[in-house]
C-alpha cells in the first residue's frame, strides 16, 4: 500500500476542478491480486479495444484498501493536520467498512501505470505475448519494450523498471545472442 499526500484537491485526475485550499490523500494498492482484461472489439486498429479491469475481483484488494483507507483517516484526523483541515470532499466513516467498501467502489480507478497487456512468459504460457529477449510471438522483428511485457505490476512505481526494460531492450538489439 502506498499513500500519495498532495497538496491540493485532487479529483477525478483533475479533470473535476475545486476551488480553495485543500489536500489530498490518494491511496495506491501496490500488488492487486485482481486481474483484468483488454480484448480488442474490432480487427480495425482505430477502433478502441474493450478494457475491463475488474477491480476488486479479488477479495484481498478490498480488504487492503478498506484497512489503508482507515490508516489514512486516522492520519488525516491527527492532530498535525488539525490546522489545515477542511471538509472532507468524500465522506468516510472510519468505522463503517460497508460503507467504505461502497465509496471505493464508486471511486476506485487506475493511477496511469497500466502494464501487463503485453505479458513475457515462457513458451508454454498461453497468455505470454513475448519471450525472454522481448520478441513478440508469431511476427518476426517486433519487439515490445514497455510495462506492458511485465507480467505483473511493480511494488514501486513503474518508471525504473520500464528503463531497466529499454535498456535491456537496447543491448539485446545491439548484441543478439
Amino acid at each position: 500500500m502506498e499513500m500519495e499526500l498532495i497538496v491540493g484537491i485532487g479529483d477525478d485526475h483533475g479533470r473535476k476542478l475545486h476551488l480553495g485550499h485543500g489536500y489530498s490523500a490518494h491511496l495506491l494498492l501496490a500488488r492487486p491480486k485482481s486481474v483484468g482484461e483488454v480484448r480488442l472489439a474490432s480487427p480495425d486498429t482505430r477502433v478502441d479495444p474493450l478494457i475491463d479491469p475488474r477491480y476488486f475481483s479479488h477479495p484481498y484488494d478490498m480488504e487492503t484498501l478498506i484497512k489503508g483507507t482507515q490508516i489514512a483517516l486516522d492520519i488525516m484526523n491527527s492532530g498535525p493536520f488539525d490546522p489545515y483541515r477542511g471538509e472532507m470532499l468524500i465522506h468516510y466513516d472510519r468505522n463503517d467498512p460497508r460503507q467504505i467498501e461502497r465509496t471505493l467502489r464508486d471511486h476506485a480507478d487506475t493511477e496511469y501505470h497500466a502494464c501487463g497487456t503485453c505479458k513475457m512468459g515462457p513458451d508454454d504460457d498461453p497468455m505470454a505475448v513475448v519471450d525472454a529477449q522481448l520478441r513478440v510471438r508469431g511476427i518476426s522483428g517486433l519487439r515490445i519494450a514497455d510495462a506492458s511485457v511485465m507480467p505483473c505490476v511493480t511494488s514501486n512505481n513503474t518508471n525504473a523498471a520500464v528503463i531497466m526494460i529499454g535498456e535491456k531492450a537496447a543491448d539485446m538489439i545491439r548484441n543478439p545472442a
